[in-house]
C-alpha cells in the first residue's frame, strides 16, 4: 500500500505497525470534486492519498481561498474535528479521481496515543506542515508574486502540473491574470 511506503520514508514502521495500520483502513474512491471534508460539519475519518490530489480550502464571503493540496502519499481530515472535536471549518475537495484508504478519527487518535512509530509520524507529518505554513506566510508577506509562484513551483511541482491555475493563484493571494502573465513569462 502506497500510504504506508509513503509513512515509512518519514518514519520507518515495524511490520507490527505495519498491520495495526493496515486493519484499520479500508480503501474508497471518490470522483473528482467530491468533498472529503465538508465546512460545519463532522466527517469521522481522514484520507491517505493513494492515488490523485485534493486542495483544502475556506469560504470567506463566498469565495473559496486554496490553503493547500495533498497528493499521493499525504493525509487530509479535519484538524478542528482531530484535535479540537468541532466542526470544520475547512473543506476538502478531490481536484482528480481520487483513491484512498479511509481510517476513522476514532482509531487514528486511538494509534497515536498507543504506538509511538505512528506518533513519531504525527508529530513529524505537524513539523513539516508547519514549516510550510510558516514559510507560505513569510513569504506572501515579503516577496512579490514572481518570486512566490517560482517558489510554489519549486515546492510543489506536481501541484504546478496538476492543478488549476485558478486554485493555484488562490493559494498564492494573487489574481488568476497576474499568474497567467508569471506562467507565461517562465516558459
Amino acid at each position: 500500500m502506497y500510504f504506508i511506503d509513503a509513512i515509512n520514508t518519514l518514519c520507518p514502521l515495524s511490520e507490527e505497525t505495519r498491520l495495526q495500520l493496515e486493519a484499520v483502513t479500508t480503501p474508497c474512491r471518490f470522483p473528482k470534486r467530491y468533498r472529503l471534508v465538508r465546512e460545519g460539519e463532522f466527517c469521522h475519518s481522514a484520507y491517505f492519498i493513494e492515488q490523485g490530489m485534493t486542495r483544502s480550502f475556506w469560504i470567506v464571503n463566498g469565495e473559496e481561498i486554496t490553503t493547500s493540496f495533498s497528493c499521493e502519499g499525504g493525509i487530509v481530515f479535519s484538524m478542528d474535528e482531530l484535535y479540537y472535536g468541532r466542526l470544520s471549518e475547512e473543506v476538502v475537495e478531490t481536484l482528480e479521481p481520487t483513491e484512498a484508504r479511509r481510517i476513522a478519527l476514532d482509531d487514528l487518535r486511538r494509534l497515536f496515543m498507543t504506538n509511538l512509530e505512528l506518533a513519531n509520524w504525527g508529530r513529524i507529518i505537524h513539523q513539516n506542515e508547519y514549516r510550510r505554513l510558516h514559510r507560505s506566510h513569510k513569504e506572501r508577506l515579503t516577496l512579490p508574486a514572481e518570486e512566490r509562484y517560482e517558489a510554489f513551483c519549486r515546492q510543489f511541482p506536481e501541484v504546478c502540473r496538476r492543478a488549476q491555475l485558478g486554485y493555484i493563484a488562490s493559494y498564492l493571494g494573487i489574481s488568476l491574470s497576474t499568474l497567467s502573465r508569471l506562467r507565461a513569462k517562465r516558459r
